[in-house]
């Protein structure tokens, strides 16, 4: 089963209300040529209205009325979860001049179905990411992110002089449409671990200016991004910092890009991507302590993994296509759903009941419902002449409907 249509929320409104929204909807159709002096709802004042129409899945809002849909894409209103990404022209490299491909950051609406360009990042100082270079003619060179609080933060990506690209990290808010710069690292690296856990970023070894940060660790506690002291960067600058954590025991993990998942209260990572044999670590932040992962979560860690809420873990078998549940009780992992679109999976991301599945070779995004039994999958294609290389599902964009 493929569609365009991905709703990454479930909302079951009540019959009372489904009826009242029914009667509403007429009535407003009937009169959508004047819908700037209608209230949202006749007879009831506009907060009252919103109340009642939150209940209400947004997509049916959306077919509605302009009133209706432009409340949906207020900062009033609670924001839905989109699909952002970080898209990457297929048009062919430059091998001469060593240009790299253009990238652009863009979401998936799903109640509109359509993708929308996130607005530009600073460009004081510039920022360039090196994503290609004929000398790795057959590799991407990764840029590194992670979603915390409703926030998409970059971390890591690589220069044009194969130096760390990023000196802060670079923060994307999407109910405010803002990017903001976060505190200076106190070693820029690239090819690291990153990882995100209950609103604090980690991120541990990698290459760093001019020597590897093999057992460097160091954390950085997004505490209060959402409040308004978000809105004065020169304040948070007093304020945020990195702290160096306990390092970590060898140098087995700056061998690749590496997602360390967030699972309560602790970060799980292995230190190669794939089906190859690999070790495994898991961190405790509450004690700034490693160990070694357990023996049942390290077997079946098989390609990209994510977690729902820092609750649950899920990972695909990138080579047989198999989604599946880790189940830390009795140390296994427990098949969802096997599908050959999964096959060859990059990157998952997890929220709001589905696990969104980053497919290689221009295969696009493979949604996974995993609260419906048996488990559902739909495929969401990237815009044409672009290929997605990361993925994050986080609240929509909050702007202004016409």
């Amino acid at each position: 089963m493929s569609s365009t249509k991905v709703e990454l929320e479930i909302l079951h409104p009540t019959t009372t209300t489904t009826t009242a929204i029914a009667a509403a909807a007429k009535c407003q159709k009937h009169h959508h040529y004047h819908y700037n002096n209608q209230s949202l709802l006749p007879g009831l004042p506009d907060d009252i209205a919103q109340v009642c129409l939150s209940l209400v899945h947004p997509s049916i809002l959306y077919s509605v009325c302009h009133s209706w849909r432009r409340l949906i894409y207020s900062p009033s209103f609670p924001p839905f979860l989109s699909i952002y990404t970080l898209l990457l022209s297929t048009k062919s490299v430059d091998q001469a001049s060593n240009h790299s491909r253009s990238v652009e950051f863009s979401c998936f609406e799903p109640i509109s179905c359509k993708w929308l360009s996130l607005p530009k990042p600073p460009q004081e100082p510039p920022i360039q990411f090196l994503v290609h270079h004929p000398s790795f003619i057959s590799r991407l060179l990764p840029i590194q992110s992670v979603s915390v609080s409703g926030n998409l933060v970059l971390l890591s990506a690589t220069a044009d002089n194969f130096l760390p690209a990023l000196s802060r990290p670079l923060i994307f808010n999407p109910l405010s449409r803002r990017w903001t710069y976060g505190p200076p690292f106190a070693a820029p690296r690239r090819w690291c671990a990153a990882g995100a856990s209950r609103g604090v970023v980690y991120v541990a070894s990698g290459i760093g200016s001019h020597y590897k940060l093999v057992r460097s660790v160091e954390k950085w506690d997004l505490k209060n991004i959402n409040d308004n002291n978000y809105r004065s960067p020169l304040g948070i600058e007093r304020t945020w910092k990195w702290e160096i954590m306990g390092g970590l025991k060898d140098g087995k993990f700056s061998r690749e890009a590496i997602d360390a998942i967030g699972w309560r209260g602790k970060l799980c990572m292995v230190n190669v991507k794939g089906d190859a044999a690999k070790e495994g670590i898991i961190y405790d932040v509450k004690t700034d302590a490693w160990a070694e992962m357990p023996e049942g979560m390290l077997v079946g860690w098989r390609g990209p993994a994510t977690s729902m809420n820092e609750e649950t873990i899920f990972v695909v078998d990138e080579t047989k296509g198999v989604l599946r549940e880790y189940d830390s009780d009795r140390d296994m992992w427990v098949e969802i759903v096997e599908d050959d679109r999964l096959k060859g999976a990059q990157q998952t991301a997890a929220a709001g009941g589905k696990v969104c599945v980053l497919c290689g070779n221009g295969g696009g995004i493979v949604v996974v419902d995993v609260v419906a039994r048996p488990a559902k999958l739909w495929v969401v294609n990237t815009p044409a002449g672009f290929e997605a290389i990361t993925i994050h599902i986080l609240p929509r964009m909050s702007h202004t409907i016409h």
